[in-house]
């Protein structure tokens, strides 16, 4: 992805879990595909056809139809025709509209620094993509969503969006496409196919079931009672491995005499679908009901540590949760997953969830249990904070990303119903936000825990710094150093060593990069650094050790620079971390390159490269790749270099930002590789070699 000089040569960094660069050709996020898929050929071959044709579709359907199952299908089988890939954004965790695009742009792989709103940088950086994006689960985010595709569709002539929904977004362009139930009539219809597979994955003794043919017949009646709609199909099918198939006919037939007349106002297969469900609660044993109900909280995946924290109490205490949790995922309630880095996650389908949230209303436990979950991931917020400095800093930043959209909620719920610890919060996850990408959400987080809670302690302090941060990778210099200097004087009023030393470095960069290295020398260099104290491990020195090496590297005081750099990186490596380590790395190779070592500076911006992946820093990424662009050129190889300034072009586009927003020495460092490139290979050859790099993946 980064061209010859990225990883090679570069074992030591390399060897603690970097998979290097992706060998996959199409970009794109794709979700893996079920195990199997049954029928819908007529379906796929429609919406093949209208993917050509229209930039506009939606598939609607009852839900548990199997609506995102059909889109994941057909859009998987059109990956090679669109150029940039196909996108799947998944919006059922999501509650907060303002933030559906910031949603999108992560999932395209954008982690937005620049200051404008959000939906103009997204517009601008599909502008000219040939891309197919999905939108899957919008029923509850349809204003936004009409809003928001309105904007990319008029803003990018490429672009194809297909939407899953329970209803239309209603637009003018819109093709409405609706997903029906399966066929279920006859001995080999798609439904009974569908409900064979699921009964032999529960239960491989029922085989025996499909091949007496009256026994066939009484299967494909069930599958007819379902109406052929895939989760009730699915749900019924795991009941096989506890009944036989005549005890579910007709318990089957009795529950849905009784529960239908409860819902005749419903269309039929939305009450065939609530009915089932129904019918599958009932079967649950007491306590998988419960949890059940608890679980409807969750508004993503999660794990099981915290559905003990969120779900025990009264008759369900915590060790037995992951017994129960086990029982539902056999019912096929709940789904189970195994991720990378994250480990066994669960989820439940938004059908399910909704119901387990009406019966979480009768039981009385909504405000209990909501507030338990928020105040869960908040502790986990602090426990990321106080970790991230040390040898768990990847899987922290793994574990956290997992939990976005939990995060999300726990914090919605947490501005209303508890600021101060809404504010703890969101002051605990400044790395998430200036270090993982996500600034303008935590900008707006940040913002509105401060304007609701009390604006004393040290709470507010570390959420004033987190704000300035986050304006410092926005480029608002401004409101950054305005915000540095209400950081230091409150961290002088708190006597707190470390919060004035985190003061100084974000009032250090805010004046660094404007370009005025000998005030951020005063106000983070040695000398400043010993009148605060403070610890020379904490986050606070080794940031201010930083931004002193940058500042030295400004003022052409290399060997300084680099004694300083090693420093910080000798610190970094002791406590096991690696994103400051991988800056201290740039600071070194700015050094070098100062010094006239173009090899030595190629090595060490390689590791920086390393580090950076291995946290999805895009911004490090893209800082990197310029400076190993002037490297190589200063090393006679103008191709990979213009190469190298192509791929770093492309990677800046994906954090909104020019450059670094035009910061004077970085800036003359990038035009000093391009000037050196140009003059190796000239213009023409510099230009389809840039263009090449440009087009490089940076999913």
């Amino acid at each position: 992805m980064f061209g010859e000089y990225s990883f090679n040569d570069n074992q030591a960094d390399s060897a603690d879990g970097d998979p290097g660069p992706d060998p996959c050709p199409v970009p794109g996020n794709l979700p893996p595909e079920p195990a199997s898929f049954i029928g819908r050929e007529p379906e796929l071959q429609l919406l093949d056809d209208l993917l050509r044709e229209r930039r506009l579709i939606t598939l609607t359907g009852v839900g548990g139809v199997g609506k995102s199952r059909l889109a994941l299908r057909v859009v998987a089988a059109a990956r090679r025709a669109r150029p940039d890939g196909v996108w799947w954004t998944e919006l059922s965790p999501l509650r907060d509209p303002s933030l559906l695009t910031a949603t999108v742009a992560h999932a395209l792989g954008l982690a937005d620094h620049s200051p404008r709103p959000p939906d103009e940088e997204l517009c601008a950086w599909m502008a000219d993509k040939e891309l197919l994006l999905v939108l899957d689960t919008c029923e509850h985010l349809v204003a936004a969503c009409r809003h928001l595709v309105g904007e990319l569709l008029q803003s990018a002539p490429g672009l194809t969006i297909l939407v899953t929904s329970r209803e239309p977004l209603g637009m003018p362009a819109e093709e409405v496409v609706e997903v029906r139930p399966l066929p279920c009539e006859g001995p080999d219809s798609d439904a009974l196919a569908l409900f064979r597979a699921r009964v032999l994955a529960a239960a491989p003794r029922a085989a025996a079931v499909f091949t007496d043919p009256a026994r066939t017949a009484l299967a494909a009646e069930v599958c007819r009672r379902l109406d052929g709609i895939p989760l009730a199909l699915e749900l019924a099918g795991a009941r096989l491995r506890l009944w036989t198939l005549e005890h579910m006919a007709e318990r089957i037939g009795e529950r849905f005499e009784v529960l239908s007349d409860a819902r005749a106002a419903l269309p039929r297969r939305h009450r065939t679908m609530r009915t089932t469900i129904g019918w599958s609660h009932e079967l649950c044993e007491p306590l998988e009901r419960l949890l059940w109900a608890r679980l409807s909280v969750f508004t993503g995946d999660f794990d099981i540590a915290a559905a003990r924290a969120v779900c025990s109490g009264g008759p369900l205490p915590a060790a037995r949760v992951e017994r129960v949790l086990a029982g539902l995922a056999a019912k096929s309630v709940v789904l189970r997953t195994e991720e990378r880095g994250a480990g066994a996650r669960y989820r439940m389908l938004d059908t399910i969830r909704e119901y387990g949230q009406d019966w979480l209303v009768e039981l009385g436990e909504v405000g209990i249990v909501t507030d338990r979950h928020a105040h869960w991931y908040a502790a986990l917020s602090q426990a990321a904070d106080r970790g991230w400095m040390g040898p768990g800093q990847v899987d922290w930043y793994r574990r956290i990303t997992a939990e976005h959209a939990q995060l999300r909620s726990a914090l919605e719920h947490l501005l209303t119903a508890d600021p101060t610890a809404a504010l703890e919060m969101a002051g605990a996850l400044w790395f998430y936000w200036f270090a993982c990408g996500h600034v303008h959400e935590g900008r707006g987080f940040l913002e509105r825990a401060l304007r609701a809670a009390p604006r004393t302690g040290s709470a507010h302090n570390q959420a004033v710094w987190a704000l300035g941060l986050t304006a410092l990778l926005q480029g608002d210099m401004e409101a950054a150093q305005q915000l540095g200097d209400a950081c230091s004087r409150d961290a002088a009023r708190l006597a707190d060593p470390e919060r004035e030393l985190r003061a100084a470095y974000l009032h250090a960069v805010s004046v660094l990069m404007p370009g005025d290295p000998v005030r951020a020398l005063r106000l983070a260099g040695p000398r400043a650094r010993a009148g605060h104290g403070g610890r020379t491990s904490g986050a606070g020195w080794l940031l201010c050790k930083l931004a002193t090496g940058y500042a030295l590297c400004d003022l052409r005081r290399f060997e300084e620079a680099t004694e300083e750099a090693q420093s910080l990186r000798e610190a970094c490596v002791e406590l096991g971390e690696r994103w400051l380590r991988a800056y201290a790395d740039y600071v070194l190779a700015v050094a070098a390159l100062g010094m006239g070592d173009h090899g030595e500076a190629a090595r060490h911006v390689r590791a920086m490269l390393s580090g950076k992946r291995l946290l999805g820093d895009r911004f490090g990424i893209a800082l990197g790749l310029d400076l190993l662009a002037a490297a190589v050129a200063g090393l006679g190889d103008g191709e990979l270099a213009a190469r190298l300034l192509g791929t770093g072009h492309a990677w800046w586009r994906t954090v909104g930002r020019p450059q670094m927003g035009g910061s004077p020495s970085l800036t003359a460092l990038r035009d000093q590789g391009e000037q050196q490139a140009r003059a190796a290979i000239g213009d023409t050859a510099y230009e389809t070699a840039f263009l090449g790099g440009a087009a490089a993946p940076t999913g």
